[in-house]
């Protein structure tokens, strides 16, 4: 059956259930002589009578009728469905898949989503917490959170959060029996916890920076992890240096309980980014999750 035929069919359910050719018209946005030329066409193509017409009225025959209670549940059925896809688009829905690490999900990507997940119930979110550099296009993801200097040129980054820096921080015990570095090359000496990277699998090196010297240290100690937090609390219980964001032991710093050294050799550097290939950007419930994380109308 050909395309037209269909809208013959919906012509002739508009008759059938308005039973007047002239309330049918005007319902469509048509004229009535073409509405009562569509009707015979499609008449003589079936070559069946399906309606007959007085002066006063239109009735279907037999054939006709069936063929009404046949079209009616099924138009009213593709009807409903169209206003379930026209309220899909006025309402975001849909599963958005995002990889970022502990710290980011944590300071910044959770407490910013919760109140939008509220508001939008019909978003689901998958989160992949881990501090590798994922390709979120070959792993399936819509978008990654990771700082400015790690998203690829090719993505679209939108930044989330204010500029931080990593600071190195270890208790008191530790450094009542070994003295503090006064130059990250001192580190070498100390007994200082590793960062495993995810992806490659290697080992993170110290990056410091003064006077637009630029320094990177690989650092050796007993203990080697691949989250912060695990870091601090190793920290806070004497196993050594730590090297992780400022954030995270703001407070700890100042209730004495863990201590910062090579303060002038941290500087700040532009924080997270969440970024994404342009394909994603028109969905609306991944809108919906950017401008949730989005900066200060950034």
């Amino acid at each position: 059956m050909a395309k037209e035929d269909f809208n013959d069919l919906l012509w002739f359910l508009a008759v059938a259930e308005e039973k007047s050719f002239t309330r049918a018209a005007a319902k469509l946005g048509i004229t009535q002589s073409t509405l009562s030329h569509t009707i015979k066409r499609l008449e003589t193509r079936m070559g069946i009578r399906l309606l007959t017409r007085t002066t006063r009225s239109v009735a279907t025959t037999e054939a006709g009728e069936r063929l009404r209670q046949s079209l009616a549940p099924r138009v009213a059925e593709i009807e409903a469905e169209i206003a379930s896809l026209m309220e899909f688009r006025d309402k975001p829905a849909g599963t958005i898949r995002l990889t970022l690490s502990d710290h980011a999900f944590d300071s910044l990507v959770w407490p910013k989503l919760r109140p939008a997940l509220a508001d939008y119930p019909d978003i689901k979110l998958e989160l992949s917490i881990d501090n590798g550099l994922r390709n979120i296009v070959e792993d399936g993801f819509d978008a990654g959170v990771r700082l400015g200097e790690s998203v690829e040129k090719d993505m679209i980054a939108i930044r989330i959060g204010p500029d931080w820096r990593m600071v190195a921080v270890a208790s008191p015990d530790y450094f009542a029996e070994h003295p503090p570095p006064r130059h990250p090359q001192e580190l070498i000496g100390h007994n200082c916890m590793n960062m495993r990277q995810t992806r490659g699998g290697g080992l993170y090196a110290w990056e410091f920076e003064k006077d637009g010297h630029e320094l990177r240290v690989r650092v050796d100690g007993q203990l080697t992890f691949n989250a912060s937090y695990a870091m601090v609390d190793a920290a806070l219980k004497g196993y050594g240096i730590a090297f992780v964001p400022e954030d995270l032991v703001d407070r700890h710093i100042a209730s004495g309980n863990l201590v910062q050294v090579l303060d002038d050799w941290c500087p700040k550097f532009p924080g997270y980014y969440v970024y994404y290939p342009s394909r994603r950007q028109n969905l609306p419930a991944f809108k919906v999750i950017v401008d949730a994380l989005r900066y200060g109308g950034a």
